[in-house]
């Protein structure tokens, strides 16, 4: 393993979170783009699984802000702890809002 390949950013990971998709993707087109596939019910998102973390590192470094069909891709390192956080903050501000107009 070359000394460039050796060490990776804690979040880079094997699965890629791509948003801003155009809904009429087919799966082919993503197959071109990501070398990966998707089904219909994405509707402009999507989960790309790579088997090795170099080509998801990859992807993700060159295909963020990439132009398809007059869209511009956000893809992301998927990260379930901060999916989880931000919805665990969303869910306890909601709480308070419930507490503060039954007075509780």
């Amino acid at each position: 393993m070359s000394a460039s390949r050796s060490r990776l950013p804690p979040e880079v990971n094997r699965i890629l979170f791509v948003r801003n998709l155009p809904y009429k993707i087919s799966s082919e087109d993503m197959y071109d783009l990501f070398g990966k596939g998707t089904n219909k019910e994405t509707r402009g998102t999507a989960y790309v699984v790579y088997d090795d973390i170099y080509d998801a590192k990859n992807a993700c470094e060159h295909l963020s802000g990439f132009n398809l069909l007059g869209r511009y891709l956000i893809v992301l390192y998927w990260q379930p702890n901060k999916i989880t956080k931000r919805n665990t903050e969303r869910q306890r501000a909601e709480l308070e809002t419930l507490r503060a107009q039954n007075n509780l």
